[in-house]
C-alpha cells in the first residue's frame, strides 16, 4: 500500500469562505500542520498555499489550493507532478453531504459523488488518489446544495466537523507509513 505524501484540504480562498462548510478540507490540513508545528507558506508555482512536514523520518506535503474548488486538480497536480508523488499517495480531503456532522471516513479512489473539487481533481490526476470525507450534512434538498455548503455551519455542527477532524488527524502517521488498512480501522471504529 502507498504511503501517504500529499495531504490536500479542498476548500476556497479568502476570509469570504473561511468559515464556509465547503472549507472543511483547509480546517483538516490547518489541524495537522498545527499539530505538526509546520507553516503554510504561499506557493506561486503550485497555486497555493503549501507546507512541508517532516516528522519520525517521514516526510510529507500539506496543500491548501488557491484556484477555487473548481481548479483544485490544477494545484494539485502541479505540485505532485513537481515532487513526483504518484496519485496513489495523495490523500485529498474534502466536505461530504451524505456523512453527518462529527463522521470522517477514509476511502481508496472513486468517482466525484457531484463534488466540484473532485470532478477537478480526478480530471487533472486520475480516480486513484484517497480521500478522506468530512461529514457536513446535507440540507435536504439539491437544490439548495450550493448554498448549504457556501454558509457557516451552526456551532454545534462546526464542534462534530472539528472533533471529527481531530479524530482524523490522529492517523495521519499510519498514513504517512503507509499503513492504509489500519488508518481505515482505527478511524472507522472510532464510537
Amino acid at each position: 500500500m502507498s504511503q501517504i505524501k500529499l495531504i490536500v484540504g479542498l476548500g476556497n480562498p479568502g476570509d469570504k469562505y473561511d468559515l464556509t462548510r465547503h472549507n472543511a478540507g483547509f480546517w483538516f490540513v490547518d489541524e495537522v500542520a498545527r499539530q505538526y508545528g509546520a507553516v503554510f507558506r504561499p506557493e506561486t508555482k503550485f497555486l497555493g498555499e503549501a507546507a512541508r512536514v517532516q516528522s519520525n523520518g517521514m516526510d510529507f506535503w500539506l496543500l491548501k489550493p488557491a484556484t477555487f474548488m473548481n481548479r483544485s486538480g490544477q494545484s494539485i497536480s502541479s505540485l505532485a507532478k513537481f515532487y513526483k508523488i504518484p496519485v496513489e499517495s495523495i490523500l485529498v480531503v474534502h466536505d461530504e453531504l451524505d456523512l453527518p456532522p462529527g463522521t470522517a471516513k477514509l476511502k481508496k479512489a472513486g468517482g466525484h459523488g457531484g463534488h466540484n473539487g473532485l470532478r477537478d481533481t480526478i480530471a487533472a490526476m486520475g480516480k486513484e488518489f484517497m480521500r478522506l470525507r468530512l461529514g457536513i450534512g446535507h440540507p435536504g434538498h439539491r437544490d439548495q446544495v450550493v448554498d448549504y455548503v457556501l454558509k457557516a455551519p451552526s456551532k454545534t455542527d462546526r464542534q462534530l466537523i472539528d472533533d471529527a477532524s481531530y479524530a482524523a488527524s490522529k492517523v495521519v502517521p499510519e498514513l504517512i507509513s503507509g499503513q492504509i488498512e489500519k488508518a481505515m480501522m482505527t478511524l472507522h471504529t472510532k464510537s
